[in-house]
C-alpha cells in the first residue's frame, strides 16, 4: 500500500501557513516531547506523525525532547524504547535527542527570576490546606498566608530548599498569578518540589525538580520551537503557558495550539491503565501484542507505514472522536494485501493419507510468494504422502455451498493436486483423525483430463516436511468498544483476547523473519514473535483476512 502522496490540511497548517506569509517565521520548528516513563503508544504515533509530518512537509526540523521532571517514575529503558519507536516509524529528529534536565540550570535561574520580580513565592502550607485555600470551579481561592513574603526572604527559602534543607513536602515554590481565575491552573500553581530522587540523566545533582507547566514551555522557548503542539487536556493549561514565557525574559516567543487525542475503539489509551495492566500481569508486558503500544503493534506485526497511514486518515482536529478499531486493521490488511509474503500454516491439523501417493516420496513443488508479485519469487512446497489439514475444511457431508474436501468428492490442494476423499477414521469421541484420500497425479496445475470441474481449493502442509508451531490468535482486549468509560476497566477484558493453537507451518518459515509479517493463506497475516527459534517456532496473528467483528454487529 503506497501512502497517501496529498499533503493533508488541517487547522494547524493552516495556522502555520499563516504565520508563514505574515513573516512571523523563517523556518518551522516543531517537538514530539514524551515523558520517559511508559512505553509510547498509538495516540503518541498521531503526535509523532503530526510534529514530524510538519516539519518534513515544511522543510523544518523536529526535535526529541524527554519531559523529565520527575524521576520518581522515570527510567533509561523507557529513553530507549521511545527512541526505538520513533525511528522505526520511520522519523528522525533533529541533533542529538534533549532532555528537559538539560536545562535544569536555566530553569532554576528563571524561577529565582520570577521570585526577584514578586511573581513566585516559597509556600509552606500543607497539600491539604494548599486543595483547601485552591477553591472549586464555582467557587474562587484564598491566598496562601505566604503569598505575601518579600522577596529577599523568599529568595533565601528557595536556596535552602535547593540546598536540600527541607524535606519532601515540607514546601514548594509558586508562581503568583490570580487565585481568583476562572482557570485554576492559574490560581497560583506550583513550579518547583522538593524530591530527593535520582536522576537517569542528572545523577544526585539536583533536590529540587520543575513541575511540568513552568518546564515545558521554557524548554520550548529555549529550543526555539515555533509551533508546540498539544493534546486538547492542556487547552487551559495555554493560559499558564504565555504567563510564564510572558514573565521571563527569554526572547524566544513560542505559542501551544492544542488537537484532539486518540480514543480508539477496545481499547484504553490511558498510561495509568496501562502500567495497571502491565503490573497486574493482564498482559504479557509493555509489548505485548494486545496493547496498543507502539512496541506491542510491531510485535504483532503491523508496519511503519500502516500506521503513519492510519494517522493520515483519522485526521488532526480539535474534536473529540472514538475512532474505530476497524480503521485501524483496515490499514495494516491494504499494506499486506499488497506486501506481505504468502505461506501455508495449519492451525487445527486433521491429517491426510494419499494412498495412491508413494510412501518415501517427497516431490518439490514450487509456489509464488505473492500472487500479483513475480519480482517476490517463488519457494518450494515439499509435498508427502501424509499432510495436514484444517479439521473444519472436511465434511462427511455437505451442501453445494461446501466448496472444501467431502467424503466422497473432490477437492484441489492449493499449488498442488486433486484428491479425493475415500474413507475416514474417527477416535472414540467420535471425531475424525485421519482422511484416507486418492490423488490424480495428473492434475498437478491443470485441470483433471476428463473435464470434471473442481470448485474447491484448500490449504495444506507436509505431515512430514512441515514444521510443529504454536500459533497465538490474538484479538481485541477489551469485549466493550470503550471500556475506560466501564467503573472497572480490567472486567471488561475479553477472555478470548489470545488463543493458543498447535499447528504446523510450511518448512519455508523456518527462518522467517522476527515481526515481519506474512499471510497464511486462507487464514489471515501472521508474523514471527521474538521469543521464537528453531526448536520452538511461535507465530503472532496481526489480522484476520476480514473484519470478523463488523460482521458479529450485524
Amino acid at each position: 500500500m503506497a501512502e497517501t502522496d496529498i499533503r493533508p490540511t488541517n487547522f494547524i497548517r493552516q495556522i502555520i501557513d499563516k504565520d508563514l506569509q505574515a513573516g512571523l517565521h523563517q523556518r518551522i520548528h516543531t517537538r514530539f516531547p514524551p515523558e520517559p516513563n511508559g512505553y509510547l503508544h498509538i495516540g503518541h504515533a498521531k503526535s509523532i506523525c503530526l510534529n514530524f509530518g510538519i516539519a518534513q512537509d515544511y522543510q523544518g526540523t523536529c526535535n526529541l525532547r524527554f519531559d523529565d521532571t520527575n524521576p520518581d517514575k522515570e527510567d533509561i529503558d523507557f529513553v530507549n524504547s521511545i527512541k526505538n519507536d520513533v525511528q522505526w516509524l520511520g522519523f528522525e529528529w533533529e541533533g542529538e535527542a534533549r532532555y528537559s534536565s538539560n536545562y535544569f540550570d536555566q530553569l532554576h535561574a528563571y524561577a529565582k527570576q520570577l521570585i526577584e520580580k514578586g511573581l513566585a513565592y516559597v509556600d509552606f502550607s500543607t497539600q491539604e490546606a494548599m486543595r483547601e485555600m485552591r477553591g472549586t470551579l464555582t467557587q474562587p481561592g484564598q491566598n496562601s498566608p505566604y503569598r505575601d513574603t518579600s522577596v529577599e526572604q523568599n529568595i533565601a527559602e528557595f536556596n535552602k530548599m535547593t540546598a536540600g534543607e527541607y524535606t519532601e513536602g515540607h514546601c514548594v515554590l509558586r508562581a503568583k498569578i490570580d487565585m481568583t481565575s476562572a482557570f485554576m491552573c492559574m490560581r497560583d500553581p506550583v513550579i518547583y518540589r522538593v524530591k530527593f530522587a535520582h536522576h537517569h540523566q542528572t545523577g544526585d545533582k539536583w533536590c529540587v525538580y520543575p513541575m511540568y507547566d513552568f518546564t515545558h514551555c521554557i524548554s520550548d522557548a529555549i529550543e526555539g520551537i515555533t509551533h508546540s503542539l498539544c493534546t486538547l487536556e492542556f487547552q487551559d493549561n495555554r493560559r499558564l503557558y504565555d504567563w510564564v514565557i510572558d514573565n521571563i525574559d527569554i526572547e524566544s516567543q513560542p505559542r501551544q495550539y492544542e488537537f484532539s487525542r486518540l480514543n480508539l475503539e477496545y481499547t484504553v489509551l490511558s498510561k495509568r491503565k496501562l502500567i495497571q495492566l502491565v503490573d497486574e500481569k493482564f498482559v504479557e508486558g509493555w509489548d505485548d501484542p494486545r496493547m496498543p503500544t507502539i512496541a506491542g503493534l510491531r510485535r504483532r506485526g503491523y508496519t511503519p507505514g500502516s500506521v503513519r497511514e492510519f494517522c493520515k486518515r483519522i485526521g488532526v482536529t480539535k474534536m473529540d472522536n472514538m475512532v474505530e478499531m476497524s480503521m485501524l486493521e483496515a490499514c495494516i490488511r491494504d499494506d499486506l494485501n499488497e506486501n506481505a509474503n504468502r505461506a501455508m500454516a495449519v492451525l487445527d491439523p486433521v491429517k491426510i493419507v494419499i494412498e495412491n501417493y508413494p510412501q518415501d516420496q517427497v516431490e518439490e513443488l514450487n509456489a509464488a510468494n505473492h500472487p500479483n508479485d513475480e519480482a517476490k519469487g517463488t519457494r518450494i512446497l515439499p509435498f508427502t504422502r501424509e499432510i495436514w489439514i484444517e479439521a473444519e475444511d472436511f465434511r462427511e457431508e455437505a451442501n453445494k455451498k461446501f466448496k472444501r474436501l467431502v467424503l466422497g468428492k473432490e477437492v484441489r490442494l492449493r499449488n498442488a493436486y486433486v484428491i479425493k476423499a475415500e474413507r475416514i477414521e474417527k477416535n472414540e469421541a467420535g471425531d475424525v483423525t485421519t482422511i484416507f484420500c486418492s490423488y490424480d497425479a495428473d492434475t498437478l496445475g491443470k485441470d483433471p483430463a476428463d473435464g470434471r470441474k473442481v470448485k474447491g481449493v484448500i490449504h495444506w502442509v507436509s505431515a512430514t516436511k512441515g514444521l510443529p508451531a504454536e500459533i497465538r490468535l490474538y484479538d481485541r482486549l477489551f469485549t466493550v468498544p470503550n471500556p475506560a468509560a466501564e467503573e472497572n476497566f480490567v472486567e471488561s477484558i475479553n477472555p478470548d483476547s489470545l488463543v493458543v493453537k498447535s499447528g504446523w507451518v510450511e518448512p519455508s518459515l523456518q527462518n522467517a523473519e522476527v515481526n515481519l509479517p506474512v499471510q497464511f493463506e486462507r487464514t489471515g497475516y501472521f508474523c514471527k514473535d521474538k521469543n521464537s527459534d528453531a526448536s520452538n517456532l511461535v507465530f503472532n496473528r496481526t489480522v484476520g483476512l476480514r473484519d470478523t467483528w463488523a460482521k458479529m454487529g450485524e
